[in-house]
């Protein structure tokens, strides 16, 4: 389950890799925050609702890196040995 010892592996976070997952936080924050105080009433809250479609649409709208990633590219130069 764990990494070979020995391999190269950089961890994609430190390096500001992974924000896409943590795009749309805040917005989706926002909806959840709403929802609590209006006792799960999501039609007091369509303004968030919005917000949060807006972004999750821009996400879908923007291209991905051609590249996989950093770690993917370090096992194939490990294999090259």
């Amino acid at each position: 389950m764990g990494r070979k010892s020995g391999s190269l592996y950089i961890n994609p976070k430190k390096f500001g890799g992974g924000t896409q997952q943590k795009a749309c936080m805040k917005e989706m924050t926002a909806f959840l925050n709403c929802l609590a105080l209006n006792k799960n009433n999501d039609e007091k809250c369509l303004k968030q609702v919005e917000i949060l479609n807006s972004c999750v649409d821009e996400l879908k709208t923007k291209p991905k890196k051609p590249w996989g990633s950093i770690n993917f590219h370090l096992q194939r130069l490990s294999r090259l040995k």
